[in-house]
């Protein structure tokens, strides 16, 4: 098949539908569920997974690896992890679990649940300084991004005020427009920061993340480089996806108004809400990446052995085989947390315990101290993501 006979890759959505996945793939989704896409003007050619059922068997499937060297060359994500066998979650198994091992007691449901009290004190004051600001006020910079920094800075053990610093950084990993190499020297740069963060913890350890990552270097479980790699993705990774999900769930909310009294209810309400919210609006705008080490069929279709495989977890979030009338937001559906929004298998993301306890904290908050709280520019004049890895919102100006 020609490229010119390939349907495009698309992540642009639509002017009219921010919130919704493109539509030619609801339509994809119907008629061809697994289909070749192009990349790149044709130079690449893989395999787009629209059904939530496919996505689920491609991504507990050992049949498929994550490993740009193994089979994946076409990567969104080149440049940022080439050389880099820190980022965990590009690397297989054993590499994967014995870095994922070192970093798991700090990301346990209940060391989350005992951070929640500081999150609750953070979203207080954002809040607070904000409601003194004049109107209107940008919601991303004033508290949809500062409030996942300054938690991650808190679990690692790094200084706030280098924020800027590594927000400029994560905004550069995270832009599918950069060339490898800008991308690669964005990586080694916050590398290099956690490097020098990391060994005044050999000096004066803490409780916190870095110390503890340290002392595994110390023992000769990990490398210097992993170590540095490994929180550096932490540090970019774990605030920037939080913060374009704060922002996005603010919008949908006040497009939603009639929804907004479940993310004041009950704890279980807020938290059923919140994984609609995951389900609906599925940050993982270029979804999420694999390539086959063996033939496999997935779906009736056969995948060669070192063919590249997109899954568009948006898109299987939205199907409607699994989820009634799908592109409605619906706060009280009952099977919501059947998304793929943090991936499935043993890749899902590590961090979603600390993502779910932020949303849950914040949102309720939002609308709780800001009752009349409104978008004060047109939708269409809101800055949408549309060329980043995750989805999200540059600027939300407000008022009240």
């Amino acid at each position: 098949m020609s490229p010119s006979d390939l349907q495009d890759f698309v992540l642009k959505r639509p002017v009219n539908a921010p919130l919704d996945p493109p539509p030619v793939y609801a339509t994809l989704r119907e008629g061809s569920p697994i289909t070749r896409v192009s990349l790149w003007e044709g130079r690449a050619q893989p395999w787009l997974v629209t059904r939530w059922e496919d996505a689920r068997a491609v991504l507990e499937s050992p049949s498929f690896t994550v490993n740009p060297d193994r089979g994946a060359p076409w990567s969104l994500s080149e440049g940022v992890v080439q050389g880099s066998r820190g980022f965990f979650s590009m690397h297989d198994d054993p590499v994967h679990s014995l870095l994922r091992r070192t970093l798991t007691r700090d990301f346990l449901v209940k060391r989350i649940e005992a951070m929640r009290p500081g999150i609750a004190r953070e979203v207080d004051e954002l809040l607070t300084a904000m409601t003194k600001l004049p109107r209107p006020v940008d919601l991303v910079k004033h508290l949809a991004l500062p409030l996942p920094s300054l938690v991650i800075c808190d679990l690692l053990g790094v200084p706030y005020e280098n924020h800027e610093f590594f927000q400029q950084l994560a905004e550069v990993m995270m832009d599918v427009t950069r060339d490898g190499e800008s991308l690669a020297e964005a990586r080694r740069t916050l590398a290099g920061f956690i490097s020098e963060q990391m060994e005044a913890k050999r000096d004066a350890p803490a409780d916190d993340l870095l110390s503890r990552v340290a002392a595994k270097v110390d023992e000769g479980i990990i490398t210097a480089s992993e170590a540095a790699d490994m929180c550096s993705f932490l540090l970019f990774a774990g605030h920037e996806t939080t913060a374009n999900q704060i922002a996005l769930s603010t919008v949908a909310l006040l497009q939603h108004p009639d929804q907004i009294p479940r993310v004041l209810g009950e704890p279980a309400d807020v938290a059923n809400a919140v994984e609609e919210l995951l389900r609906y609006l599925t940050i993982a705008h270029i979804g999420v990446q694999r390539a086959a080490v063996e033939d496999v069929t997935i779906g009736g279709v056969t995948i060669r052995a070192g063919e590249g495989v997109i899954i568009a977890i948006h898109v299987a979030n939205r199907d409607p085989r699994v989820f009634t009338d799908p592109d409605r937001l619906d706060l009280e559906r009952a099977n919501a947390r059947r998304h793929l929004a943090f991936s499935h298998g043993i890749h899902q993301c590590l961090g979603q315990p600390l993502a779910r306890a932020e949303l849950q904290i914040v949102l309720p908050e939002i609308f709780r101290r800001l009752p009349n709280l409104k978008i004060a520019v047109p939708m269409e004049e809101i800055a949408f993501k549309q060329d980043t890895k995750a989805y999200g919102i540059r600027e939300l100006p407000v008022t009240w």
